[in-house]
């Protein structure tokens, strides 16, 4: 599945698209999961459960060595990403998955639209925006090109969360292709897990 790897002009010239991805509706256009390193199963029904994410992902299992027990983090049960920000990088929707994230979504995922705390409704489920940053890796890299990462990080990129977002799950269901992911209000207070 090798892709083409777009320059930071061409990236830039996919902007007009992504500005005008819905505020709120957003139609759930992928579901990935990852039951192993580097091993991605795309489906079109999965679960949410606030233990583990996304049932049958290995999330959980990975852990997160850059927290002191190497422990997964709380905050990044589950990484959504634009659909288009995710059509524009892979240059093919089966490349999509590469990206490395769960959810890819229609929707403006600005900091400016859904800021930490936002709640989203998906199918049964309801997951919440976190304020756990969601940067690129080495394998970010690899698949889609240094100014893909470039771009995803940019301030701009920051802004309009062009890499994604993290959530956590606040009302365990079952979420499906098709499926809108709507603003169901914000949290009064971030909380923060250590």
């Amino acid at each position: 599945m090798q892709g083409r790897h777009l320059s930071m002009a061409e990236l830039e010239a996919g902007l007009g698209d992504i500005h005008s991805s819905p505020k709120d509706g957003g139609l759930l256009e992928m579901i990935v999961r990852r039951p192993a390193s580097g091993s991605r199963e795309v489906v079109d029904e999965a679960t949410l459960d606030g233990l583990d994410g996304l049932v049958g992902d290995n999330w959980r299992t990975r852990g997160n060595p850059r927290r002191p027990d190497g422990t997964a983090h709380p905050e990044t049960q589950v990484t959504v990403m634009s659909a288009r920000a995710a059509a524009l990088v892979a240059q093919g929707r089966e490349r999509w998955p590469l990206a490395g994230d769960q959810l890819y979504i229609d929707l403006d995922l600005s900091l400016a639209n859904l800021p930490a705390g936002t709640r989203l409704a998906i199918g049964s489920a309801v997951l919440e925006v976190t304020a756990e940053p969601h940067t690129g890796c080495a394998k970010f890299v690899a698949r889609f090109g240094v100014d893909a990462m470039k771009f995803v990080n940019s301030a701009v990129g920051r802004q309009l969360n062009l890499r994604g977002i993290n959530t956590r799950v606040l009302v365990p269901g079952v979420i499906r292709v098709g499926d809108l992911a709507t603003k169901v209000g914000r949290s009064s207070g971030v909380e923060t897990t250590p």
